[in-house]
């Protein structure tokens, strides 16, 4: 034997809702953590290549996703799931393991993304405005 380190499985879903009025997929795992993911931060984190490239640096900024819905969702193998969104995005396949790091990591990508439109001089409904902070960003999902 080589020594060599095995990683643990990731975390599965176990269950899906789609929460229609407050605009967000609540996602819960096989390790007890459930995540209530924005349709907004989906959108603009989609996995596509659409949206972030094809490697580091290519990432495409989305803007005017605020009251992006989400139409559908169906299931991809055992491994993901594949949102269509009411702005027509379909590209997007979440992987269960990206599913969780957004969930995890979704305030740091938040704040990230805030950052980026306001440095673009963008809002979250696709204009340009006045400077954005998190602090009058309105929270997250649709208004």
């Amino acid at each position: 034997m080589t020594g060599s380190k095995q990683s643990a499985p990731a975390p599965v879903p176990v269950s899906f809702t789609v929460h229609k009025q407050s605009c967000k997929l609540e996602v819960a795992f096989d390790d007890g953590a459930v995540f209530s993911l924005p349709f907004e931060l989906m959108r603009v984190y989609s996995p596509s290549a659409e949206v972030s490239g094809h490697g580091p640096g290519q990432e495409v900024l989305q803007t005017g996703k605020r009251n992006v819905e989400m139409a559908a969702l169906e299931p991809v193998g055992n491994y993901a799931v594949k949102p269509t969104f009411s702005d027509g995005h379909v590209s997007g396949i979440y992987t269960w393991a990206y599913l969780y790091k957004l969930g995890r990591d979704q305030e740091a990508m938040w704040e990230d993304y805030l950052k980026r439109l306001e440095a673009a001089g963008h809002t979250r409904e696709g204009g340009r405005d006045l400077p954005m902070t998190a602090k009058n960003a309105g929270g997250h999902g649709c208004a």
